[in-house]
């Protein structure tokens, strides 16, 4: 009896270890997939940086410049009703596991834990999942899903919203308290306190407005280009 109880207990623990293993491998193709598909390249390699910025300074100029259009209608819903699913695995925890350093999987492809070197203010966050902890590291619209709505985005379907609000080139993995900060602010009211990340940041949102054909403001744009004028 203790022997079969025993051989019971080793039974599912290898298996809950095999899980882990393939949510985590699971992950880590999503992740090179869906980095191939969008071209992006979250290296810091400077030859590759400087492409991206020279990629941005070429679409800064070809966004359309018009003033913002009201808030009018506007809510979360409007973008879908949370993260979606690719192949049974979180946005959520697809860009946890992309953008987190020493990460412990959990079932469900979930991220249980890791380290976040946060891009925006440089800080080290210790993340663990859990009802008090979660919002330590928060997933951040380098677009704000509000900014996009008053330059464009009311005219999209509902299901391109959807895809734009789940886009990984439009998401990243930054501190809690710096994103309320950010909130729904563009590059004319708000950049990341960490300079040195400011190319980056701008660079992204110049390409993720370009893909989705979404406007800036003139101020918007005047800002985008000092940033960008530090990069080249």
């Amino acid at each position: 009896m203790k022997y079969n109880m025993l051989m019971k207990k080793t039974v599912r623990r290898r298996l809950s270890a095999a899980i882990a293993i393939l949510a985590a491998a699971l992950l880590s193709y999503l992740v090179s997939y869906i980095d191939q598909r969008l071209n992006i390249d979250s290296s810091t390699n400077q030859a590759a940086l400087v492409e991206q910025y020279q990629r941005a300074n070429s679409a800064v100029d070809q966004l359309e410049v018009k003033g913002r259009a009201p808030m009018t209608g506007y809510d979360r819903s409007q973008f879908g009703s949370g993260w979606e699913d690719r192949l049974g695995c979180s946005v959520r925890d697809i860009i946890l596991n992309r953008d987190l350093t020493d990460v412990a999987m959990g079932p469900d492809c979930k991220v249980e834990s890791g380290r976040l070197i946060d891009p925006y203010s440089g800080d080290v966050i210790e993340f663990r999942r859990g009802s008090q902890s979660s919002a330590d590291v928060q997933i951040d619209h380098v677009v704000a899903l509000s900014d996009a709505w008053q330059k464009g985005a009311q005219e999209f379907s509902q299901a391109r919203r959807v895809e734009f609000a789940n886009d990984p080139q439009n998401l990243l993995a930054v501190s809690g308290p710096v994103n309320q900060q950010k909130s729904g602010s563009d590059a004319a009211t708000w950049l990341p306190p960490q300079r040195s990340f400011r190319c980056q940041y701008v660079s992204r949102q110049i390409m993720v407005k370009s893909k989705y054909g979404l406007w800036v403001t003139r101020a918007e744009k005047q800002a985008m280009k000092r940033v960008l004028a530090t990069c080249l």
